[in-house]
């Protein structure tokens, strides 16, 4: 028997037969099925409820019923400014959290810390857990919103296994302020 390539294989088969990999069908699904834990903090929170309303749909991208456990949940959106007391509390949010998983900062307050450049302000979450997409804005609109949510569709499609397992988050926080 001789080897034929793929693209051989589907001419012969013609529209009887999808031919694709193991990773690229579970990457698909994956896009198309997140299950948000929303870590709502601040004045964004108003933007994403809209955002979550059945004006722009956001089931259409898997993405529309949030779940109210962070081990239920895939993609954690982070809206909102977020304080250094808070920070530790978010770091195990994002620690329970399964694998695969992956992080939204939502809004310029959680991307850079904004307008708030004073000592009790975390100057972006990445400073504290991997960040998969950025939407800046104050608050962002959500057709960014939804533009963010594609680009994450596309970097999921992307993804092979090896990038699915990204593990515990890098900063660690005091076990005395885990404890609350």
């Amino acid at each position: 028997m001789s080897d034929i390539t793929q693209s051989e294989l589907e001419m012969t088969l013609g529209n009887n037969v999808i031919v694709t990999q193991m990773t690229q069908a579970v990457n698909w699904a994956r896009k198309y099925s997140f299950f948000i834990y929303p870590f709502i903090t601040a004045c964004c929170g108003m933007e994403f409820m809209s955002a979550a309303g059945p004006r722009y749909d956001l089931d259409r991208f898997g993405a529309a019923f949030p779940r109210f456990s962070p081990r239920q949940a895939d993609l954690l959106m982070v809206v909102g400014t977020i304080s250094h007391k808070q920070a530790p509390i978010l770091v195990k949010v994002y620690n329970q959290m399964a694998e695969p998983k992956w992080v939204v900062a939502y809004g310029v307050c959680t991307v850079s810390g904004g307008f708030y450049d004073n000592y009790s302000t975390v100057m972006g979450i990445d400073t504290l857990i991997p960040v998969d997409v950025y939407i800046p804005g104050c608050p962002p609109r959500p057709e960014m919103v939804i533009d963010g949510l594609m680009k994450l569709q596309d970097k999921v499609q992307a993804e092979t296994l090896s990038d699915h397992v990204k593990g515990p988050a890098p900063v660690t926080p005091p076990e005395r302020l885990v404890n609350i």
